[in-house]
């Protein structure tokens, strides 16, 4: 088996040594690259999410509001528009959530491979996504809102 603890390659180093190691730190790099491309992809998923939940929510609760106050005789069609915003909105987020969450594992498994035939270093840190909990923190406040919605309870009613 190959020693894991080489000598760290300088600029003392030879030239084909030199660029061995520059091209496994442009790897490791790469994939720092896509993991953040991978949360800025999740992050569109949040703010499409986001506007659809609460614009739709905002539509329920206007004419919600006004049919109560007896100013519309029936507030359905526009009540049933917001609800299917929301969860449009949902649907969305639960999507990109499991396609962020596949990814990543993917981009991990891939890293760990490379990182055990020593063709990356693979030294940083691989930390879980903040985007993604910010996404499932988004998903359960979509919850509760459509919950209010449709069954009249929660937090939101």
């Amino acid at each position: 088996m190959e020693d894991k603890h080489k000598a760290r390659v300088t600029s003392a180093s030879s030239d084909a040594e030199i660029s061995t190691e520059l091209s496994s730190r442009r790897t490791g790099m790469s994939f720092q690259r896509t993991r953040m491309s991978a949360d800025r992809t999740l992050m569109s998923v949040i703010r499409t999410s986001l506007s659809l939940i609460g614009f739709g929510f905002t539509i329920f609760q206007v004419f919600q509001k006004l049919h109560d106050a007896n100013v519309l005789k029936s507030s359905g069609a526009p009540r049933h528009f917001g609800e299917a915003l929301v969860w449009m909105g949902l649907a969305m987020l639960v999507i990109g959530i499991a396609y962020h969450v596949l990814f990543m594992a993917g981009l991990r498994r891939e890293r760990e491979m490379l990182k055990a035939d020593g063709l990356v270093h693979a030294e940083s840190g691989y930390p879980i996504s903040f985007t993604l909990i910010v996404a499932i923190v988004l998903l359960a406040i979509g919850v509760l809102a459509i919950a209010s919605m449709v069954f009249s309870v929660g937090p939101f009613d």
